[in-house]
């Protein structure tokens, strides 16, 4: 791993279960994350994906790409355009910094409104480098 590769896209269908079973698993019982009709009289055009199961999703395509050994170490995600059921989202991530065994990794989700999250995730590959300094914004909390 480099400062500069690229992972290879991954497109995640948006669909209603895994909206509402993002939302039950995460214990988000929000009413707009499975009731349809809540969720369009309070101005969106249908149920829309929680946080959790994006930082989930996040998650996934990272471990999908660097392996079982990667452990994630930071996550930093934001919010856009929302994810509605019947739509598309493709992760992209590109690796921004490298110490080491540890990389920083920029995502980037969107869907057919726009970008659904961005953000940052720190990753260790035990065994990839020997250890370093470790990278930028990786502290507690932050990536």
């Amino acid at each position: 791993m480099r400062a500069g590769d690229e992972l290879p896209p991954l497109e995640i269908e948006i669909t209603r279960t895994l909206v509402v079973a993002g939302a039950i698993a995460s214990r988000d019982y929000q009413d707009v994350h499975h009731d349809a009709e809540l969720a369009r009289q309070r101005g969106a055009p249908d149920i829309f994906m929680n946080i959790l199961t994006t930082n989930g999703l996040v998650g996934r395509y990272i471990t999908d790409h660097f392996g079982p050994a990667a452990v994630l170490r930071g996550v930093s995600i934001r919010l856009g355009a929302p994810n509605h059921p019947g739509d598309t989202m493709v992760l992209t991530g590109t690796v921004e910094d490298v110490r080491g065994d540890t990389a920083r990794v920029r995502v980037v989700g969107a869907n057919g409104i726009g970008r659904h999250v961005t953000g940052t995730v720190t990753v260790t590959l035990p065994g990839a480098g020997a250890a370093q300094e470790p990278v930028a914004g990786a502290e507690a909390g932050r990536a």
